[in-house]
C-alpha cells in the first residue's frame, strides 16, 4: 500500500498511525490515474504545530538580521536549484509539461533569489526598519517621531491551491522569511507531494533555523481555532473558500491578519488600432493561447475573457484556431511532443466541463474545442481539450461570473473603448488585464477606466511583445493581488510583501531614545566630533571601530566671489543667479550672486574628508540633497559630518557607512543636508611587517 505522505512538523516528520490509512485521500497521477500517495493528518496536533512556530520559530528568526535572512534565501535557493530534477520528475505527475514545471519549480526558485538580492540590497542589515522621514514634534528638536516595521510575534500559515505546489508557497515563504516570521504551510492535496519534496530539500539542506518553516500535508479541520494575534494568513483559492475562512473569529474579532488571493475572470482586451495585419493583433493571438494552454489554463492570472473590437472577432477566432491546432498536442506530458497536459485530477477535470456547460447554457457557442475527451489519451486521465466560447450578447452575466479553471476562455466583442473599459469591469475585480495596442491613447484611455478595477496591468506592443513576461505570469518585484472577486489583498510586490508580515508603529521620543530604538543616528542625539573626544579621524576607523555618533566637525571656510566665477568657468555652470547680479537680485530666492550648490557640496567633502589610505574603501553614493540657505560671498561655510548608520555586508570584507552631512553658515544657519554614503573595511587593515 502508498504510504501515507508525512508531514514536517516541530523539526521533525511525522506521519499518522496505521490506522488512518483507511480514511487517508488518495492522490492519483493526472495522466494514468495511478496512485500516487495517501494524505492523512489524523492524530496531528495543530495547536502544538503553531506554538512551535511562535516560540522555537520566532526565536531563531528573531536572532538573525534581514542580510542573515536574505543569504539563507538564496543558499536555499541554490539547494534546490542542484536537486531541481527531482521536482521536476514528480511534477510530471500532476500533469504539468516542461514547460509548465519550469513555470512552478525555477519560478518559484527565482523568487528566492529575487528576495535574498532585493533583501540585502534594500534592507538594513538590522532587524528593525525605519519607514519615512523624522517627523519634528517640537521647536527645539527635543521631541521627535517617526514610523518604524517591526516582525509580527505570530505565525505565518499559508494556505495553497493545487496549480502551483512550488511557486504558490515559496512566493509566501520568502518574503515572511525575510521579515522574520516562521511559516506553516498548507498545501492542497491533489499536488501536495510536490510541495512535500521541495520541503524534504531544504530540511535536507540544513538551512532552515528551527521552527521556521513547517509543512501539513492534509486537512486543518480545527486550524483557525488555534489561531491568535500576531498570526497571519495568506490563503490562495475560491472565493467561496475565502469568504467562509475570514468569517471565522479569530479574524473577526481575534485580530488574525488574513489575505485572500481568490477567483479572477481576466480579461485580455485587443486595442482598436491591433488590427489582423499589425504586430500587436499576433502577440495578442499567441499571448491568449499560451494562456488558454499553459498548466493546462489551471492558473490564476489566466485570461478567461477575449475583449475584442466586434470587427476583429472572427479573425480572432480563426487565428486562436490555426495556432491551436498547429501548437497544441494534449497528452502525458512525459511524452515526446506533448505540450499540454491534464488536469490536476478528475475531479477537477469533471468541475471544468461543469462549468463549460454553465456558460453554454447562458448563451456561449463553442467555437473551439470539444466537451468530448481528446483523442489518444488514457481514459484514467484528467484530460480536456482547449475550448474557446463566443458570446453574441456581451453583458450575459455568467460570462463575466462563471470561471472554467482550466484550458477555457470566451471571446466577446465591444464596439467602443468605453464599453471596454465596462466589459473588463463587470468581472467585479481582477489579478490582471492585459492590453494589445500601439497607440498611447489607446492605452491611457483604458489604463484611466480599468486600472482600479485591476491588481496588474500588462501592455502589450510590437516593442515588448518579444521581452514581456506575459499576462499569467506574476513576478516578485511587482504586487501580486487584485481588488473585490481577486480576494482585495495583495503578494509579491518586492518589499511591499515583507511588510505585510511586519506592524508599522509609530514611535516617539527624543532623538538619543530613538537612535537606541532604531539604530539610526538621529540629530540631536550624542555626538562624538573625533577633534573633542581625542579619537582618531572617523575616516581611519574601520567597521569594528566606528560607531554611530562619530563625527567630523570642521573649521568655517570663506566663499568669495572669484570662488564662485572660478567654479562656474572651471564647470561652464554660468546660471545667471552665479555670475549676474542684477538678474540675481531680481530672483526672489536670491539676494544677489550665490555660490553653486554643488561647489559647496564639494567643499564640504575636503572639509570632512582624511586624504591617507584607510579603511574608507569608496563614495558610492549621495542620497537627499536639499538646498535650504544661499550662501553669498563673504559667507562661510562649515560641515558636520555623523556617523548614521553603519551596515556590514554579510559576503563581503566591507559593509556601508550612511553619513548625515549638513552644512552651515556663519550665522548657524543650514545650507544644506545630505546623505553621503561610503563602502567601509570591516577590520583595520594589518600594520606591514617592520611598521611600528
Amino acid at each position: 500500500m502508498t504510504e501515507i505522505l508525512p508531514s514536517y512538523v516541530r523539526d521533525a516528520w511525522w506521519t499518522p498511525g496505521a490506522d488512518a490509512a483507511a480514511s487517508a485521500a488518495e492522490v492519483r497521477d493526472a495522466s494514468t490515474g495511478e496512485l500516487v500517495a495517501r494524505v492523512s493528518t489524523e492524530g496531528l496536533d495543530l495547536g502544538a504545530v503553531l506554538e512551535h512556530a511562535r516560540t522555537v520559530g520566532q526565536r531563531s528568526l528573531g536572532d538573525l538580521t534581514f542580510h542573515q535572512r536574505a543569504l539563507l534565501l538564496k543558499q536555499m535557493a541554490l539547494a534546490l536549484t542542484e536537486r531541481k530534477a527531482e521536482l521536476y520528475e514528480l511534477s510530471a505527475r500532476t500533469g504539468a509539461t516542461q514547460r509548465d514545471s519550469w513555470v512552478d519549480i525555477d519560478g518559484g526558485i527565482g523568487v528566492l533569489f529575487t528576495y535574498s538580492s532585493k533583501g540585502r540590497r534594500e534592507l538594513p542589515n538590522a532587524k528593525v526598519l525605519v519607514d519615512g522621514p523624522v517627523e519634528p514634534l517640537s521647536k527645539d528638536g527635543s521631541f521627535i517621531g517617526r514610523h518604524v516595521y517591526t516582525r509580527l510575534p505570530g505565525v505565518a500559515v499559508q494556505i495553497n491551491a493545487f496549480n502551483f505546489p512550488v511557486w504558490g508557497s515559496l512566493e509566501k515563504f520568502a518574503p515572511a522569511f525575510l521579515a522574520g516570521v516562521p511559516t506553516v504551510v498548507k498545501p492542497a492535496t491533489p499536488t501536495g507531494y510536490l510541495t512535500e519534496a521541495y520541503v524534504r530539500i531544504l530540511v535536507e539542506s540544513g538551512l532552515l533555523p528551527a521552527g521556521s518553516l513547517q509543512l501539513v500535508s492534509g486537512s486543518v479541520p480545527d486550524l483557525f481555532d488555534h489561531l491568535k494575534l500576531g498570526d497571519l494568513v495568506a490563503f490562495t483559492g475560491s472565493a467561496s473558500t475565502a469568504e467562509r475562512l475570514r468569517a471565522h473569529d479569530s479574524v473577526q474579532t481575534g485580530g488574525v491578519r488574513f489575505s485572500s488571493e481568490t477567483d479572477s475572470i481576466n480579461a485580455s482586451v485587443l486595442g482598436t488600432d491591433a488590427t489582423p495585419e499589425t504586430p500587436e493583433f499576433d502577440a495578442y493571438v499567441k499571448q491568449l493561447v499560451v494562456e488558454m494552454t499553459s498548466k493546462a489554463g489551471q492558473k490564476c492570472t489566466a485570461i478567461r475573457r477575449a475583449i475584442v473590437p466586434a470587427a476583429s472577432v472572427d479573425a480572432v477566432i480563426d487565428a486562436v484556431r490555426a495556432r491551436l491546432a498547429e501548437r497544441v498536442v494534449v497528452g502525458d506530458p512525459r511524452t515526446e511532443g506533448i505540450t499540454m497536459g491534464p488536469l490536476a485530477s478528475t475531479g477537477q477535470r469533471d468541475e471544468v466541463l461543469r462549468q463549460v456547460r454553465r456558460l453554454q447554457e447562458a448563451g456561449g457557442e463553442l467555437v473551439i474545442g470539444s466537451t468530448e475527451p481528446p483523442s489518444g489519451v488514457e481514459a484514467e486521465g484528467a484530460f480536456v481539450q482547449p475550448m474557446l466560447l463566443k458570446f453574441t450578447d456581451a453583458t450575459a452575466p455568467a460570462v463575466h461570473e462563471v470561471e472554467a479553471f482550466g484550458p477555457v476562455a470566451s471571446v466577446i466583442a465591444y464596439d467602443s473603448l468605453d464599453q471596454a473599459v465596462d466589459l473588463v469591469a463587470r468581472g467585479g475585480g481582477s489579478l490582471v488585464t492585459s492590453v494589445a495596442t500601439h497607440d498611447p491613447e489607446v492605452a491611457v484611455a483604458l489604463a484611466t477606466g480599468i486600472a482600479p478595477m485591476n491588481g496588474r496591468l500588462l501592455f502589450l506592443d510590437r516593442d515588448d511583445a518579444r521581452s514581456s513576461t506575459g499576462h499569467g505570469s506574476p513576478v516578485p518585484h511587482l504586487v501580486h493581488g487584485g481588488p473585490g472577486r481577486a480576494g482585495g489583498s495583495e503578494e509579491l510586490g518586492g518589499m511591499r510583501a515583507v511588510k505585510h508580515y511586519m506592524q508599522r508603529t509609530a514611535v516617539q521620543g527624543s532623538p538619543a531614545m530613538l537612535t537606541a530604538l532604531t539604530g539610526v543616528w538621529h540629530s540631536g542625539a550624542e555626538a562624538r566630533p573625533y577633534q573633542a573626544a581625542g579619537e582618531p579621524h572617523p575616516f581611519r576607523k574601520s567597521l569594528a571601530e566606528l560607531r554611530i555618533g562619530d563625527q567630523v566637525a570642521s573649521e568655517p571656510r570663506t566663499v568669495t566671489l572669484e570662488d564662485i566665477e572660478t567654479f562656474a568657468n572651471f564647470t561652464g555652470d554660468t546660471f545667471y543667479a552665479h555670475m549676474d547680479e542684477a538678474a540675481a537680485a531680481a530672483n526672489p530666492f536670491f539676494p544677489g550672486r550665490v555660490a553653486h550648490g554643488y561647489l559647496l557640496v564639494s567643499w564640504a567633502a575636503g572639509l570632512f574628508v582624511d586624504a591617507a589610505p584607510g579603511p574608507v574603501l569608496a563614495n558610492y553614493g549621495l542620497e537627499n540633497l536639499r538646498f535650504i540657505t544661499p550662501v553669498s560671498p563673504g559667507d562661510s561655510i562649515r560641515v558636520e559630518l555623523t556617523a548614521k548608520e553603519i551596515s556590514p555586508r554579510e559576503t563581503d570584507e566591507y559593509g556601508e557607512v550612511r553619513w548625515d552631512a549638513v552644512l552651515k553658515n556663519q550665522k548657524d544657519e543650514i545650507v544644506a543636508t545630505y546623505d553621503v554614503l561610503t563602502l567601509v573595511a570591516k577590520e583595520p587593515a594589518p600594520v606591514p611587517a617592520g611598521v611600528e
